[in-house]
């Protein structure tokens, strides 16, 4: 890892050894700060902050992370986190009776189920294509995603970085493919903004929603969603409030920006300390610190593969960046096995069930270093025995 102490910048519980920056993230000490100096001027004068700066300063705030993104500030507006964002597309998008969202078989759980409601309301389907774990070629990746291809595909879904596997999908190809083929793209970016380089322009998506609060190291409640200008206007609010019929002398000019910039009352200091995530980062050389974690990622994964018996679930390093998947055998009970890992061995890690298999899913942060997977290794050792009976997966 890099040779500064980037622990003592975080508020993590030290006693807690956390390998699971992957579901919720982990906010810097500065930029928690900055954070709480907007609430504050926001307690201060509420009337003035929402009634009168709100625009102006959301203006402000997104033109860093538009630059970050590769994209123009146009293109972008912020949500509270990427399910929201699925959300938004799936309500916008007309269907009908017959029509098809195509994704993979290793989509996060609330955004499959944001698809199934949709489809089940208006007569479509929803189809999971099956793609294979340990991975394969990205050329391989792309060729079995597009057997799922019909006529009747309306648009498809699908994530940059999954959450069950941690396997980073070539969606820039499969987006291409698409638009040669007329199919609308949305990926859903939550795990990629501050884990890899993005420019959304070059992705070449329709929509892209990603959350800021994970690698990024925002504060909790802060995502957005990009459109390409082509398809802005296809996209109605899932909350109609005053954008909705802007004065024409306060309207930013987009259709786009005016429903969704303003939805109601909220808190929108989250959004606004983006900009002193992405200081954080560039004050602390990230580039090097997501190398550095890859590097011990790839260090430690025949070290696990070792012990399970599962083979490394990555072909390629450019599969995955700062988070990656072990197998472990079927556990009896895959709660209590998380359970006692966390009361016993003090290691906060998420357990995955996944297509009737078992993992932990490992994210390495600037605060990890290698003696966090050499205790979760130890702890395996002690565990996996007592989980498991050799050959069955049961006791």
């Amino acid at each position: 890892m890099s040779d500064q102490n980037l622990s003592s910048q975080f508020l993590l519980d030290p006693t807690i050894i956390f390998l699971n920056h992957g579901s919720f993230g982990a906010c810097p000490k500065p930029v928690f700060q900055q954070y709480q100096s907007w609430q504050r001027k926001l307690e201060e004068q509420p009337v003035l902050f929402l009634g009168r700066k709100y625009h102006d300063l959301i203006r402000q705030v997104i033109q860093p992370l538009a630059e970050f993104l590769g994209t123009s500030p146009s293109n972008l507006v912020f949500v509270p986190n990427a399910t929201y964002g699925v959300n938004l597309i799936a309500r916008s998008v007309i269907l009908q009776p017959g029509d098809e969202i195509l994704s993979s078989d290793q989509e996060y759980g609330a955004c499959d189920y944001t698809w199934e409601f949709i489809c089940s309301n208006h007569g479509a389907r929803y189809i999971r294509q099956p793609l294979p774990f340990p991975a394969v070629s990205e050329d391989e990746i792309v060729e079995l995603f597009w057997q799922g291809v019909t006529n009747r595909t309306k648009l498809i879904f699908l994530s940059h970085i999954t959450s069950p596997t941690a396997l980073r999908f070539p969606v820039e190809a499969i987006c291409q493919r698409a638009r040669e083929h007329g199919i609308l793209t949305l990926i859903d970016g939550a795990h990629a903004p501050g884990q890899i380089l993005l420019n959304l322009d070059q992705i070449g998506a329709d929509f892209y929603t990603g959350n800021c609060h994970k690698w990024l190291l925002s504060p909790k409640g802060a995502g957005f969603l990009y459109a390409a200008p082509p398809v802005q206007d296809l996209i109605e609010p899932l909350v109609v409030s005053w954008g909705y019929q802007t004065d024409p002398a306060k309207s930013s000019g987009s259709r786009f920006l005016d429903l969704l910039t303003w939805t109601g009352t909220h808190d929108p200091a989250a959004y606004l300390s983006v900009p002193a995530a992405i200081q954080f980062q560039q004050e602390h050389h990230w580039q090097q610190v997501q190398q550095d974690c890859h590097t011990l990622i790839k260090k430690y994964l025949p070290k696990f593969s070792a012990l399970t018996g599962y083979p490394v679930l990555y072909q390629h390093d450019n599969q995955y960046q700062q988070m990656a998947c072990i197998e472990i055998p079927l556990m009896q009970n895959l709660e209590m096995f998380k359970t006692q890992l966390y009361d016993q061995f003090r290691i906060e890690i998420p357990t995955i069930d996944w297509n009737q298999r078992h993992f932990l899913r490992i994210s390495m942060q600037a605060y990890n270093q290698a003696s966090d997977l050499d205790a979760l290794l130890e702890a395996l050792v002690y565990l996996i025995p007592i989980h498991v009976s050799v050959g069955t997966g049961k006791q």
